[in-house]
C-alpha cells in the first residue's frame, strides 16, 4: 500500500517536473529568438536607416522579427512538444501551394518593393518615367508606387512592374542638357549669330557655365543655315530655363538683323501657260480675241 502511494507521488511529481520542464524550454525558446531578432533589427536599422524610408524600414523590421519568432516555434518548439512535422509539412504544402497561387503577384511586389528600397534607383520627389508614365514620385510602399503624372494624374503601380522596367529619372543627376536647332537665312551673318547665342546664356542666371554651352554651325540646309545649341541647366529648372532662353534668342537675333529662316517652297505647275502669253500670241495676235 505504502508502495503504491510512493509511486503516485513520484509520478506527480515527475509530471510536474516535466510540465515545469517544457514550460521552461519553450519560453527560453521564444525569448532567445526574441533577443536574437532585437539584435538583428538594430543591426539593420543602423545599416539601412539612410536607405529606406522610415515607416518601411519598420514594417521590415517587424516581419523579420516575426519571422524569428515562426521558425523558431516550427523548428524546435513544435517538435520538442511532440508535434510531428511531417503531417504539419504536409498540410503546409498544400497551404502554400495554394497561398501561393493567390498571392504570387503580392510576393512579386513585396519583394521588388524591398529591392527598390535597397537599390533606391527613384525616390519620393523625383521626376521619372517609367512605363510611359511621366511625373513626380508621390510614395513607395512595399507593395506599390505611386505617381503624380505631369498632368495631374494618380498613378499607381505595382512595385513588379517598376523593378522590371526601364527606369528614366530626370532628377538623379544634378545637371541635365538642353538642344536647339536654330535655323538663319544665308544671307545673315552666322558669325555674329553664334555670338549673340553665346552672350545671351553667358548672362543667364541659371544656365551653366561649366559643363560649358556649345554653339555651332551644323548643316547647311536647303533653304537656312543651321546653329546647334547645347545648354546645360540644374534638372529642377531645367524646363523653365529652356523654354525662356529658346524665346530670347529669337527676340535678340531679329533685333540685330539676324534673321530666322522660315520655311518656303517654290512650285511649278508643268503645263502652266506664261502671262505674257495669255495677254498675246506669238505673232501679237491675241489668243482669246474679243467676240
Amino acid at each position: 500500500m505504502n508502495n503504491t502511494l510512493n509511486d503516485t507521488v513520484f509520478s506527480s511529481l515527475s509530471g510536474y517536473s516535466i510540465l515545469f520542464f517544457r514550460i521552461t524550454f519553450v519560453a527560453s525558446v521564444v525569448i532567445i529568438s526574441i533577443i536574437a531578432g532585437k539584435v538583428l533589427s538594430m543591426y539593420l536599422m543602423r545599416v539601412l536607416q539612410d536607405k529606406m524610408d522610415r515607416k518601411q524600414l519598420s514594417m521590415l523590421l517587424k516581419l523579420m522579427r516575426y519571422s524569428f519568432i515562426f521558425v523558431a516555434t516550427v523548428f524546435f518548439i513544435l517538435p520538442f512538444m511532440g508535434v510531428e512535422l511531417s503531417s504539419l509539412l504536409v498540410a503546409g504544402g498544400v497551404l502554400g501551394i495554394i497561398l501561393g497561387i493567390a498571392g504570387q503577384s503580392i510576393v512579386a511586389n513585396l519583394i521588388s518593393g524591398i529591392f527598390l528600397t535597397l537599390e533606391r534607383p527613384i525616390k519620393i520627389g523625383d521626376q521619372v518615367n517609367i512605363d510611359n508614365n511621366a511625373g513626380v514620385i508621390e510614395d513607395i510602399t512595399l507593395i506599390s508606387t505611386i505617381i503624380r503624372t505631369f498632368d495631374g494624374l494618380y498613378v499607381r503601380l505595382p512595385n513588379e512592374k517598376v523593378f522590371t522596367n526601364n527606369i528614366t529619372n530626370y532628377a538623379a543627376n544634378v545637371a541635365r542638357r538642353f538642344e536647339y536647332l536654330i535655323g538663319i537665312t544665308y544671307d545673315s551673318d552666322a558669325d555674329k549669330a553664334i555670338g549673340i547665342i553665346k552672350g545671351i546664356i553667358d548672362d543667364d542666371p541659371i544656365a551653366f557655365k561649366n559643363p560649358t554651352p556649345t554653339v555651332f554651325v551644323d548643316k547647311l540646309d536647303d533653304n537656312a543655315v543651321n546653329i546647334f545649341v547645347r545648354i546645360w541647366a540644374p534638372s529642377t529648372e531645367w524646363y523653365s530655363v529652356k523654354t525662356r532662353l529658346l524665346w530670347v534668342i529669337k527676340k535678340t537675333l531679329e533685333e540685330n538683323g539676324i534673321k530666322v529662316a522660315l520655311p518656303h517652297r517654290t512650285v511649278w505647275f508643268a503645263n502652266s501657260i506664261p502671262a505674257n502669253a495669255v495677254e498675246s500670241g506669238e505673232n501679237g495676235t491675241a489668243i482669246f480675241p474679243n467676240q
